[in-house]
């Protein structure tokens, strides 16, 4: 039977839209789906504030009577107006090993990017850096991290099939915890911080409001990040969209914030217990039991995994070692948590800084995972 393509309108097909990986997945071990309400809500222009910066529709294939695929069409006017390009993105693209049902979905794209003024189609990219990017092409024996999509080897054949090539590669590592400071890491955090006066800043999350902590944090991403792969400078309704649903999370233990003497802030460091193992065995649901596995990992009895989040430092201080500052002071931290290794969040392939700071530990490559791009 031919492929049938529906566009997602009710509560109910939006339902069937975050669900379907749950079925796709169901007897694969390395798989971790996202939280089905972060899902449901990132994916409403009602409630996820990229609604004014971005306008998508979000697709179902059907082949036989069943949902064999869907896809998010995205045309984020921030990137495309600070990249200088016409892109309409691809994200949350799942489907079955059909050529038919991924060439009926990319084709919905592809038309409605056409329909928009849209002259390249890029994925899988979300609405933000924020939200799960990139096709898995290499390491498909383990399981991902709750950050990161795991998904089926033959995608990006699916992809290069299409006609798509390779436009950006993330690299995604497991470096373990060492028994001590590295006195490398150790000697250099003492220069750096008497060097340019810096100091560790440890908060709480009543400081994320009251003291501004979150809108510093965001801030210093924007300017870290501003010029990496189309990334997309976070609006201020976006931020406190995220330092709400995000930052309220985390256990500050395992976070980490480096300043200047006037208090500004120029490195940061966020990295959580990880929480993969937790979210599988609750599919993705927090009720009926799925938020107790959640808080046992988060803050009672978490696996020996951490995943590191987030590193940022201030593009005034890059390339001057801070990296130390905050290693010398999140290992003794792992080390009495009994954390074995941490989970490296995407890497762009060409980030030369941050692979030479995991050179300093023992650690074994993960994951390779790509974004690809044509003309449409």
């Amino acid at each position: 039977m031919p492929v049938t393509i529906k566009t997602v309108q009710s509560r109910a097909d939006l339902r069937n839209f975050v669900k379907f990986p749950l079925h796709l997945y169901k007897d694969c071990p390395y798989y971790v789906p996202g939280l089905f309400m972060d899902e449901m809500g990132t994916l409403d222009p009602k409630k996820n504030p990229m609604g004014k910066y971005a306008r998508w529709e979000l697709f179902l294939a059907y082949k036989d009577g069943k949902i064999a695929g869907r896809v998010a069409a995205i045309i984020n006017q921030i990137a495309n107006r600070d990249w200088n390009h016409a892109e309409v993105r691809f994200g949350w693209i799942d489907f079955i090993d059909d050529k038919e049902v991924s060439r009926a979905l990319i084709e919905a794209v592809a038309a409605f990017g056409k329909q928009h003024g849209m002259t390249t189609i890029t994925g899988p990219l979300g609405f933000t850096d924020f939200d799960n990017e990139g096709c898995v092409i290499e390491g498909f024996d383990d399981i991902s991290s709750y950050a990161l999509r795991f998904n089926y080897p033959y995608y990006g054949a699916h992809f290069e099939a299409l006609g798509f090539g390779k436009v950006n590669d993330w690299l995604e590592y497991r470096i373990f915890v060492p028994d001590k400071v590295p006195e490398k890491v150790s000697k250099a955090s003492a220069l750096l911080q008497e060097r340019y006066n810096l100091h560790i800043r440890k908060i709480t999350k009543k400081q994320i409001r009251s003291e501004k902590y979150g809108q510093k944090m965001f801030d210093l991403v924007n300017r870290t990040y501003c010029e990496l792969f189309d990334f997309t400078v976070l609006p201020q309704e976006v931020m406190d969209h995220y330092i709400d649903s995000f930052l309220g999370l985390l256990d500050f233990k395992y976070v980490t914030l480096v300043e200047d003497a006037a208090g500004k802030m120029v490195a940061l460091a966020v990295t959580m217990p990880s929480i993969a193992r937790a979210v599988q065995k609750g599919r993705g649901y927090l009720f009926p039991f799925g938020w107790w596995h959640l808080v046992k990992s988060m803050y009672l009895k978490h696996e020996e995994a951490l995943e590191l989040l987030l590193i940022a430092v201030d593009p005034e201080y890059r390339n001057r070692g801070v990296h130390a500052i905050l290693f010398n002071e999140i290992i003794p931290n792992l080390i009495e948590g009994g954390f074995k290794y941490g989970e490296s969040n995407a890497e762009m392939e060409t980030n030369n800084s941050i692979q030479n700071v995991w050179n300093l530990y023992e650690k074994e490559f993960k994951r390779r995972r790509r974004v690809f791009s044509k003309e449409i």
